[in-house]
């Protein structure tokens, strides 16, 4: 696993792998200060129209680059919007955004990986489990775009398709008693693989489905040549869940998420409670 990776390398690999998971759905530029990643067939995706920045941005060079990243997406009528890696070193930057009328929150994310145990969960004969192929497609599909979690019809219609077609990615179907219910996915890089996308129908929430779909993963990962299985729980009450099947958490990245107009992902994440 990755106990012995310092801090340090598991922010670089988490940051790495991420930027690789968003460039699997999106179109990426790489710039001096950070990278640009947009879809203009999908411009409310969240995920896949974002720029990033890690390192700080030296003051002179501030306003060029919120004004750079402004007209690439007002170009494309894209919503501008950044997400700052860590609080403290761009704090210039943060104020800077705030001068230009950016609205900013702070996104909490934890870091996960597997300890190595497998999930407890009760044996239940009425739950199967299935990789997703062309001929459970439409299943999945329906399942995925009924979960607001996960952005509902209008993201995930054609965030599923690209996902589906791109090697990386391996998609789950749970059925309960033959009704598919519940979805998860996994996405490799190198030998890192990453959790992503695990949900259930509200109306079946509650009965540990989950925890079915992550020993299943598990199960699956542990015969793979893999050295890490990482989650990045959007919050920590999700953070909990995964601890509950044998996640541990290693550290927490602080996110800004900077954008021009429309929503926060607060906001967006409340609604779908």
């Amino acid at each position: 696993m990755s106990s012995h990776k310092d801090l340090a390398e598991i922010f670089r690999l988490a940051a790495e792998t991420d930027l690789t998971y968003i460039e699997s759905f999106a179109k990426r530029g790489n710039y001096p200060w950070g990278v640009l990643f947009w879809n203009a067939d999908n411009p409310t995706y969240y995920d896949a129209n974002h720029a990033h920045i890690f390192d700080p941005v030296c003051e002179a060079e501030q306003t060029g680059v919120i004004e750079e990243v402004r007209a690439f997406y007002q170009a494309k009528n894209i919503i501008p919007r950044f997400y700052l890696y860590g609080r403290e070193q761009h704090q210039s930057l943060i104020e800077q955004l705030k001068a230009k009328g950016f609205c900013l929150e702070e996104l909490e994310n934890p870091i996960q990986v597997w300890s190595g145990a497998f999930a407890q969960v009760d044996q239940n004969p009425a739950i199967s489990i299935e990789e997703v192929t062309d001929a459970n497609y439409s299943e999945a599909l329906k399942v995925e775009c009924s979960i607001q979690e996960l952005g509902g019809q209008e993201v995930r219609e054609q965030a599923f398709a690209q996902e589906y077609r791109h090697p990386g990615f391996q998609h789950y179907l749970l059925r309960l008693n033959g009704v598919p219910v519940s979805v998860a996915c996994t996405f490799t890089h190198g030998s890192d693989v990453r959790v992503e996308s695990v949900a259930t129908l509200r109306e079946y929430r509650g009965q540990g489905l989950i925890g079915h779909l992550l020993l299943h993963i598990q199960q699956v990962f542990a015969q793979s040549a893999g050295t890490a299985l990482w989650v990045h729980p959007i919050n920590h009450l999700v953070e909990k869940v995964y601890k509950r099947y044998g996640f541990k958490t290693v550290g927490e990245i602080i996110l800004v998420h900077a954008y021009a107009g429309g929503k926060g992902i607060k906001e967006i994440r409340e609604e779908q409670l």
